[in-house]
């Protein structure tokens, strides 16, 4: 329970240990989104740990729920995700959920194996366990309420269906963020109606992004992802702000709790920033590649020098904000010429100002931001 985890009720997972030699431990995803955060790797992590002391891991792919939508911590109702967009997200994040866990003791469950097959007359009946008024003691649901937002059926049904997969696998613990602490004791209810023992709820603090605000999310564009490169896990790590510093050593590390005193005790200021990046980029790459990792920052943004690894490739377009377009380094034409005006575009190391540039034929090392390089030839 160490690091800000919560145990909800108090108690309840050593109780289940008293009755219990192997627990159920259930995580659940919903793939609304192509990466693997390393928000999520927090209780992923935690539930390898669970593996490792011989219970059984239990991940649920939300195949049938992220096609609802998660309402929690959000002001609004959510675009409905179809189930084509669905597929593509759980083929791009299951290699990086798997590479985290122990491929023992681990069972993987889509919801839309119970979800998907519920009749009207089952999904009538689950409504039935619960009350509307319940449903608006959810912070998020008040709020939104009470600012006569609108709210869906559909999200009310939300927490439903995610306590009802506690119901199918029959769960004794049950891991996930501190924002679904009010589904992990709806899915307590659902269990004992159904004549199981209700499950223990751990909670874990909610990671902020690299913006040091908000939580981590795709959504927020401030994630760092488990399976991007040690360069960019590294340079990431190394632009969060110094305030998030103690909660990024504490739930973004794999390390002993002393490793951990000592870590924030013996660095301060950019050795701090350096000793997490280098821990993070080898928590999924080795300590080798966090080597390389380190080398190449300091080659980019220490000697300010360009890497000599780079993407290169051939263009007969000469407008700058065009050429950005076709690298993918802008959504739009007018994106494109906000980044340049913003002085985030350089060729050969100088800044282009101009908003409406046109290159000359030549080869350049084109930069955008800090960790974005292509070598370009204009024809």
């Amino acid at each position: 329970m160490e690091d800000g985890f919560l145990e909800v009720p108090p108690g309840s997972l050593a109780e289940k240990l008293k009755n219990k030699e192997h627990l159920r431990v259930k995580f659940g995803v919903d793939p609304t989104a192509a990466a693997v955060t390393w928000g999520w790797s927090v209780p992923l992590r935690r539930l390898r740990r669970f593996q490792e002391l011989g219970h059984t891991a239990v991940l649920i792919i939300g195949d049938y729920t992220a096609q609802v939508g998660d309402p929690s911590g959000k002001s609004q109702t959510r675009r409905r995700l179809d189930g084509s967009e669905v597929e593509r997200y759980i083929e791009a994040c299951t290699a990086a959920l798997l590479e985290i866990l122990s491929p023992e003791r681990l069972e993987v469950r889509r919801n839309s194996e119970w979800l998907g097959r519920m009749g009207m007359q089952e999904t009538l009946e689950l409504a039935s366990q619960v009350t509307v008024a319940q449903l608006l003691e959810r912070d998020d649901f008040r709020k939104r309420h009470t600012a006569h937002e609108p709210i869906s059926m559909i999200e009310f049904m939300y927490p439903l269906l995610q306590g009802y997969d506690s119901v199918a696998v029959e769960a004794d613990v049950e891991l996930g963020g501190t924002d679904q602490q009010f589904n992990f004791m709806l899915a307590r209810t659902l269990q004992q109606r159904a004549g199981q023992a209700p499950q223990a709820c751990l909670c874990a603090p909610l990671l902020v992004g690299t913006d040091g605000k908000k939580k981590m999310s795709q959504s927020y564009g401030n994630f760092i992802g488990v399976a991007e490169t040690p360069e960019e896990i590294f340079g990431k790590a190394m632009s969060i702000p110094d305030e998030a510093m103690e909660q990024y050593v504490r739930l973004a590390l794999d390390l002993p709790g002393a490793d951990k005193e000592n870590m924030l005790q013996n660095n301060g200021g950019v050795a701090l920033k350096r000793a997490l990046a280098k821990s993070m980029a080898a928590m999924f790459h080795g300590a080798d590649a966090a080597e390389r990792a380190e080398e190449a920052f300091n080659q980019r943004h220490v000697r300010r020098e360009a890497p000599t690894d780079m993407p290169e490739g051939t263009t007969t377009e000469q407008y700058l904000p065009k050429i950005l377009l076709e690298l993918s380094w802008a959504s739009s034409l007018s994106d494109a010429r906000r980044a340049i005006e913003g002085r985030g575009v350089r060729l050969d190391g100088e800044v282009v100002e101009d908003a409406h540039h046109n290159v000359s034929a030549g080869t350049y090392t084109m930069q955008l931001g800090r960790r974005r390089f292509y070598r370009l030839t204009v024809m």
